[in-house]
């Protein structure tokens, strides 16, 4: 469960969840649990993963990213972001992005970062791609794609 506590009582803590919705917890769940308080520290650490094409150039695609981030003025200077190309997947080149914000304004920040890095890496032709495979028919087996089902399917041939 994830909220905020509303009140503390002898027995129990009410807390608002995000949803907006109260719940009575008895406190001795609440000394025997683990806690993460995420806003006791003024910035917060989020993270994207962005995968793009093996054809686009991952230079200019981070230089993008770095420029959106400079830009903002909720991403923190220090600590500082990060950009860099993480893996080298099936169908893309994963770049990694570490983002500090206040923890106030981190989710806003978390959203608004994520739409103007997808746009602006379409705006640039940074193809963002989907999952594909390439299947082969080895030759003699008779196999080939039926061109009449606009390439989906097989045929035999």
């Amino acid at each position: 469960m994830s909220g905020t506590v509303e009140e503390i009582r002898v027995l129990s803590t009410i807390i608002k969840t995000h949803e907006g919705v109260y719940v009575r917890v008895p406190n001795e769940k609440i000394f025997t649990s683990e806690i993460t308080n995420f806003v006791a520290n003024v910035a917060r650490r989020f993270e994207y993963t962005i995968g793009i094409s093996y054809q686009s150039d991952a230079e200019h695609a981070i230089r993008i990213v770095k420029t959106l981030l400079e830009d903002h003025p909720f991403v923190l200077r220090h600590p500082s972001p990060s950009v860099f190309v993480d893996t080298l997947a099936d169908s893309s080149v994963n770049l990694r992005v570490f983002i500090w914000a206040p923890s106030r304004v981190w989710w806003s920040v978390r959203t608004e970062m994520l739409w103007a890095i997808k746009k602006a890496l379409e705006n640039e032709g940074i193809e963002i791609p989907f999952p594909q495979q390439v299947v082969t028919f080895a030759p003699g087996t008779g196999l080939s794609l039926n061109p009449g089902c606009g390439g989906e399917g097989e045929g035999h041939g």
